[in-house]
């Protein structure tokens, strides 16, 4: 299978067979959204839910927020075939991975519920909360999900110290 990997702030939308779109999450949010009649479907990560009333924003800041990143996936969908009101989503993320910073995740994810509610696009696998970091991994084709949680990181081999170089040795160039 082709994989592709997309990173907050990006989307992919697939509409051939053997392809899987696949992402990292903490608190991000990543949707999933699919067209089973089209057989196409598409994948965001997104940082945050919405901006907030009165609150500017460049072109490049509206990529981190789920807002913009919902309504980019759906047009994109509608370009290459899909029909809204046939869209189904599997929703992901929006875990507490740092507990002094607040409920992030929790806000993500409500963000992301209240949206596809709003747009009449029904949920149908949701794996959100909690404090484990997650993988997902989308076939477009055929709708299918898979989400891993990511327990605990693999600790890193510890670092030997280098034996002191010996005083008074040649240096050689080359």
């Amino acid at each position: 299978m082709r994989k592709i990997n997309i990173i907050q702030g990006e989307h992919a939308v697939v509409s051939e067979p053997g392809v899987v779109i696949s992402t990292l999450l903490g608190s991000c949010i990543a949707v999933c959204l699919h067209d089973g009649v089209a057989r196409l479907g598409g994948m965001n990560h997104f940082l945050l839910g919405d901006p907030g009333e009165g609150h500017k924003l460049s072109p490049s800041d509206l990529q981190r927020y789920g807002v913009h990143a919902m309504e980019v996936l759906i047009n994109a969908l509608m370009k290459k075939g899909a029909v809204r009101g046939r869209l189904k989503a599997h929703v992901y993320g929006g875990a507490t991975m740092v507990a002094g910073l607040g409920p992030i995740g929790t806000n993500n994810a409500a963000f992301a519920r209240r949206f596809l509610e709003t747009e009449g696009i029904g949920i149908v696998h949701f794996d959100l909360g909690g404090a484990s970091a997650r993988k997902i991994e989308f076939i477009p084709f055929e709708g299918k999900t898979r989400c891993v949680r990511v327990s605990e990181m693999v600790p890193l081999a510890p670092v030997r110290a280098l034996a002191p170089a010996a005083a008074g040795g040649e240096l050689e160039l080359f």
